[in-house]
């Protein structure tokens, strides 16, 4: 049923999402420090900046991809390129979550300006090359799963996708900005591990679809 196809999209979609954002990066160290100078709605707001930049690419991938949704060499290369991702991505995370895990935390806000919020965001996440490599191999893989579906589809992959950026997100910043503690050490550690094994069956899955091509 498409119902049930567009619900698996974005629960997918949402793991995925949540799995990389869940890793150190750029845009996570711009979080903590400017919740830390502004307060929360740092957070949101970079994310906000994060999501144009996003729906840009998601737009120039769309027009690229839908004359590719079909059977062919190429979305079997794309899938299988992105099961590739998926499976590095998992084991990462899930060697990471052998170690001691802490929710990040920094020093009460100083003040709560929000100048430049969206901005930041844009910029941080177009100055990770990590980024860019993600939405060619991974995002590319979901577009063409969601492009069979039609614009449906495609909002359904979008829209986990930005929720759980912004659940994440907005998670740190509050925490750095209260103080409070939310989620305890050990259930942090278990979504790791829970996101890493995710990340490794779905690639697994796109390896599988896209292996199909050259051996059906």
């Amino acid at each position: 049923m498409p119902e049930a196809t567009l619900l698996i999209i974005f629960s997918t979609s949402f793991v995925v999402a949540l799995s990389g954002a869940l890793m150190p990066g750029p845009l996570l160290a711009l979080t903590i420090a400017q919740a830390a100078r502004r307060g929360f709605w740092a957070g949101p707001l970079l994310i906000l900046g994060h999501g144009v930049l996003e729906i840009a690419i998601l737009a120039v991938l769309v027009l690229g991809l839908r004359q590719l949704s079909g059977e062919g060499m190429l979305p079997a290369v794309i899938g299988i390129a992105g099961g590739i991702v998926l499976i590095v991505m998992g084991f990462g995370i899930l060697a990471r979550a052998r170690r001691r895990m802490t929710l990040p935390t920094a020093d009460p806000p100083e003040n709560r300006r929000r100048r430049q919020g969206v901005v930041i965001g844009v910029l941080g996440s177009a100055a990770n090359p990590y980024f860019f490599i993600w939405w060619v191999t991974i995002g590319a893989s979901y577009l063409l799963w969601a492009l069979k579906l039609g614009g449906w589809g495609i909002a359904s992959f979008y829209t986990g996708h930005i929720l759980a950026d912004l659940g994440w997100y907005a998670l740190v910043a509050f925490v750095v900005a209260t103080g409070r503690k939310v989620i305890s050490d050990a259930v942090y550690r278990w979504v790791f591990i829970f996101c890493g094994l995710a990340l490794v069956g779905l690639g697994g899955y796109f390896i599988f679809s896209g292996g199909g091509y050259f051996i059906g």
